[in-house]
Parts: structure tokens; sequence; C-alpha cells
């Protein structure tokens, strides 16, 4: 039986009774409404001030890095579009455990990023409102949030949809005035053409090795395209679905992120750009909006990065509850996180995401003890984890199917297992920036201690199920 048949039951439902009704539009724009979060609107400034103009090329090596990663699970979930995706993929070719770090590992960093981006949201509120209570106002955002994704699925998609189609018209029109004011200008002030690159230090003020270490900040920009990926099992032609919107992802993700931190560094001297920390009033896209007369340029940068966090939040707290969902399906998780409501929503497992948001958001609203500083540094070695598990996975998955059929569009990562060979250098590449990044030996070390963890969790589990079976076989008559 083909993945494609054994994927399919009735016309809306899959046989485990997840809705189908994402469009690969909407799949695309899940995408891209995970990794184009405010990291891209205002948190470039930390590797801009690692790297200076040459973060142009952290930032294509990171699009290169991420097309290889996305293409191969591309290629293997329109293969296998099941619950779960890449947790459940490695977990067919490379182990139960291997879908159990994964998962775990996926879910947390989700879920940890949600928090952030809930509490970033409510700190842009207060952009307008400064005495809005932070924690009444995260809880009002994420109620929002939980209540749009359990209304169905059908709801989500087209929320995010909408939430993200705001974001990339704005990265657009951002670009294009960009490049007027950098090749042609606006009256009363000239064109501004690429001095900028080269007239503050050169084009690589910090040395090549800046190009590198930046790598640490850049790649998680990228993070939540796998997303496309989760919702594969939620659409109606998945293996349709899930080529065109991995393609359409991987460039659009490269294009945007390189072009729009290209025109950043071009338009004003890398030195003010670093020195902004976030900030909206000195953001690039004020200045530029500023340039070409837009009237309340700040309250509208305003708008785009608050709409950036909620689709990234709303994006990622899909994803969590469906890996969630698909644990306990495994067995991995608590049974009663496997339950559906009947609009195929997982209503369980969506609310133990949403918890763990909330208080993840509660943690970096207060920093108590400085523990959401080590709750992003899990996070960050969570992805590494999640994305060297999907390369040796495909490795896996290409030497067990041999030569793949010709079909017309057929998705696959170009150069196989050599660039997936290549892809795993380079996040080896990123860890390796431990040695000089301070951040990522944080990272480095909480994660280590969590896979740790999640085996030996993963180890207690087996050995429960395998008792309880033995137990069960033996009271048999």
């Amino acid at each position: 039986m083909s993945a494609q048949h054994a994927f399919e039951t009735t016309e809306n439902t899959t046989r485990d009774g997840l809705v189908r009704s994402l469009s690969h539009r909407q799949m695309t724009m899940i995408g891209l409404g995970s990794a184009l979060g405010t990291g891209l609107f205002l948190g470039s400034a930390s590797a801009i001030s690692t790297a200076g103009p040459a973060v142009i090329v952290s930032y294509l090596l990171g699009a290169l890095l991420i097309a290889v990663i996305a293409t191969a699970l591309g290629e293997m979930t329109a293969v296998h579009p099941i619950r779960g995706s890449f947790g459940a993929i490695a977990r067919q070719y490379l182990g139960p455990w291997a879908g159990f770090v994964a998962r775990w590992s996926y879910w947390a960093g989700a879920v940890i990023a949600i928090g952030g981006e809930v509490m970033a949201a409510a700190l842009y509120l207060r952009f307008w409102w400064p005495q809005l209570p932070l924690a009444a106002t995260i809880v009002v955002l994420a109620c929002a949030l939980v209540i749009i994704n359990l209304v169905s699925v059908r709801a989500f998609g087209v929320t995010e949809f909408w939430l993200s189609g705001i974001k990339v018209t704005a990265l657009v029109v951002f670009l294009l005035a960009g490049a007027l004011l950098v090749f042609v200008g606006v009256p009363d002030q000239p064109a501004i053409g690429f001095g900028h690159l080269t007239e503050h230090g050169g084009f690589l003020p910090q040395g090549p090795a800046s190009v590198w270490v930046a790598l640490a900040v850049v790649m998680f920009a990228f993070v939540g395209f796998e997303t496309v990926s989760i919702s594969a099992a939620e659409t109606p032609d998945p293996v349709r679905s899930i080529r065109t919107s991995t393609r359409a992802l991987v460039w659009r993700l490269a294009l945007f992120y390189v072009l729009a931190v290209g025109l950043v560094v071009t338009l004003s001297p890398w030195q003010e750009v670093a020195s902004s920390d976030g900030d909206v009033e000195s953001s690039p896209f004020v200045r530029v909006f500023a340039s070409l007369g837009v009237p309340a340029a700040a309250s509208v940068t305003n708008v785009i990065v608050l709409v950036a966090a909620l689709s990234a939040a709303n994006a990622n707290l899909y994803g969590a509850s469906r890996l969630m969902h698909s644990l306990a399906h495994d067995g991995a998780a608590p049974a009663p996180l496997a339950v559906l409501s009947r609009r195929g929503v997982p209503v369980r497992a969506l609310l133990v995401s949403a918890s763990g948001l909330l208080i993840a958001a509660t943690l970096a609203a207060t920093d108590v003890g400085n523990v959401f500083t080590l709750l992003v540094a899990l996070a960050t070695f969570a992805v590494l984890i999640v994305w060297a598990i999907i390369l040796a996975t495909y490795l896996v998955f290409r030497r067990r199917r041999g030569n793949l059929p010709a079909e017309p569009g057929y998705l696959r990562l170009w150069g196989g297992s050599v660039t997936a060979w290549l892809g795993i250098a380079g996040l080896l590449g990123v860890v390796a920036t431990a040695f000089v990044v301070p951040d990522m030996q944080k990272a480095a070390a909480t994660g280590l201690v969590f896979v740790v963890v999640l085996l030996a969790a993963h180890g207690t589990t087996t050995r429960r199920r395998r008792t309880l079976s033995s137990d069960s076989t033996s009271e048999s008559p």
C-alpha cells in the first residue's frame, strides 16, 4: 500500500481523525508565519554587530543550509505525509529513541519560542498603551491564540494565512522602498548607493571569522519552517502540497532574509543598526518609511512587528500541539493527550502546549533567577538536535529507498546523501561556535543535559511498556 493511499480514508479526514482542510497556499504561509518572526524585523541587530556588512554572507550560508534541511524533510514528508512529521519518520528509520527525542525537543523549543513571541507582542502593545499590565496582556493574547486553534484546523489556517500575508506584504513593500532609496532616491534625498557596505571599516570590519561566528545567531532566524511538514497530515493532497510549499518556502525565506538584511546594512552604517537593540523607534523599517514620508512610521512598524509576533506564535502553537498529539498517540506522552475533538483538533495537547507558553512567557517577563535565559539556550540546542536528526533520518531513508521514481515535479534533494552529509557538517560548524560564543556554550551545556534526560525518560517509558505487556500476557488464560 502506498504512503498516499495509507494516508487517505475519507474525503475530509485521515484514519487518525485529523481534518484535512489546509490548502497548499496556507501551508506555505504557515511555514513563513513560523520562520518570519520578530527576529527579522527587529532581532537582526545582534548578527550585524558581530559581522558588520558581511552578515549578508552569513545569512546566505544560513539560507543554503536551511534549504538542504527543508528539502530533505520535504522529500521524506512527500513519501510519508503522516502525523508527527519528522518525529514519526525518524522513529520509522532510526528507531523509537529518535522519534522520541526529535518530537520532545522540538515541542520544548517551540513552546519556549511561543512564550517569547507572546511576551514580545504584549510589549509591542505597550508602545501605544504604556500602562497595560504585562502579565494580563500575555494571558489575553495567549487565550486568543488558543481559541483560534481550538475552533478548527480551517480557522487556524485562514487566520495564519492572513497574518502571514500582512507581514509578507510589509516585507515586500520594505524591499521595494529600500531599493528605491538605494538606486533612485526620493525628493530632497539622493540615491544612497552602496557606500555603507565598505565605508565603515570595510565589508569585513570584524574579520573573516565573524561570518562564521554570526551563524550562531543567524541560523535561528529560520526556525519554524518545519511546521510545513507538520501540517502535511491535515491537507487534502499532502504529496502535491508538500512539494509546492517546500519549494516556495525555501526560495522565499532565502530571498526575504538575504535581501532584507542586505538592504538594512546598505541603507545605514552597520554600527547604527547594531546599536538599535531591537527598539521599534530605531528599526530600519521606521527609517525607510519615514524617508518615504509615511505618516507615523514608528506606529506602522509596530503594527508589523506585532503581527509578526502573533503570527509566529500562532503557527508554532499549532506545530507544538500536533507533535504532542503524535507523541501521545505513539505512547511517548500521556494517552489522554491523543484525544481529538469532533472537529479533529487535539484539544488536550493544545492546552498543555498553551500552558507551557504561559509559563515561558511569565519567566520571560520576570526572568526569575535568569531561568528564561536557560530556557532560550535549551530551545537553541533543541532545534540543532532536531535538524541533525532530520538529516540523519534522510541518509537512512535514501539508502533504503534506493532509486526514487522519476515522477514529474518530484521533490528531491539535489546531491542526495552527499548534500545531506554537507548539511550535517554545516550544523557541526554552527555548534562549533560554542568555542567563541558564550550563548552557544550555554546552549550546548543545557541542551546536552536535556538530551540525556530525554534518553533516560525514553528508556524508562520503554521498560514500563514492556513490563505492562509481559504482565498482561502472563495474566491471559
